[in-house]
């Protein structure tokens, strides 16, 4: 809750995890993902620091990709998982934390104090998780060359309008509303076969392009690593951190 609901390399190491457990698990019919309530925040972004490395055990290294440098295998993992992935925005969703339901959620609805960030460009990051297709393809390619190029913040109710999100509530409607919504994926009455079909017919419609761009960003992010401004936007935000 302190970060916020950062995501670290670990973060999505555990939401692969998760994801894989609930693939295999028959009686997981639809995923509700929401962030930690304590913190109300959905998620504040990615959060890299290389001391984290020192504490990992040989198991957990071995799962590493080292040639992963933009969350790729995480992103095929939510674009391919087979189920309806409903999504509760409880508060900020900075970076990855709102790329990532760009890619793989069917539905996400936000709360009235949520609002999304994608400030890459201020961190001297690209856009990932597809997002520099996705997000053409949701706004236009105006719109979204201004979002990914300036950053800056979008608040629940624009993101709304912009068809970011399905609905924005109050937050104490936020999470009771959206499982609602999931439940009536998996009632009696809902195909769930069909819902499945239907997922994978819309994403496999993509795929193609998802993978490339995917590969595409992952050279991006292997580039900007290894350049000057990465390392003085990354000392700056674990200065700025360390306050939290």
């Amino acid at each position: 809750p302190e970060r916020r609901n950062a995501l670290s390399f670990l973060s999505f190491l555990e939401l692969q995890a998760a994801l894989d457990h609930m693939e295999q698990d028959d009686d997981v019919k639809v995923v509700l993902l929401t962030g930690n309530q304590d913190g109300n925040a959905f998620s504040s972004g990615a959060y890299m620091n290389p001391k984290m490395m020192a504490d990992l055990t040989p198991e957990i290294r071995e799962l590493l990709d080292p040639t992963d440098k933009s969350q790729r295998n995480m992103a095929l993992k939510i674009f391919d998982f087979p189920k309806p992935i409903v999504a509760a925005v409880n508060g900020l969703a900075i970076g990855g934390g709102i790329t990532m339901l760009l890619i793989g959620a069917d539905l996400i609805y936000a709360s009235e104090n949520a609002y999304l960030g994608f400030y890459f460009v201020n961190n001297a990051f690209m856009s990932e998780f597809a997002s520099t297709f996705l997000l053409p393809l949701y706004l236009g390619f105006q719109r979204a060359k201004e979002i990914i190029y300036y950053g800056g913040k979008i608040e629940a109710q624009k993101a709304f309008e912009l068809g970011l999100v399905n609905k924005v509530l109050p937050l104490n409607e936020l999470v009771p509303y959206a499982r609602e919504q999931a439940l009536k994926l998996i009632t009696p009455k809902a195909p769930g076969l069909s819902i499945r079909l239907m997922r994978k017919a819309v994403h496999d419609i993509f795929k193609d392009q998802i993978y490339k761009i995917l590969d595409i960003e992952n050279e991006g992010f292997t580039t900007l690593l290894s350049s000057p401004n990465i390392r003085i936007a990354m000392k700056a935000r674990q200065r700025a951190n360390s306050g939290l």
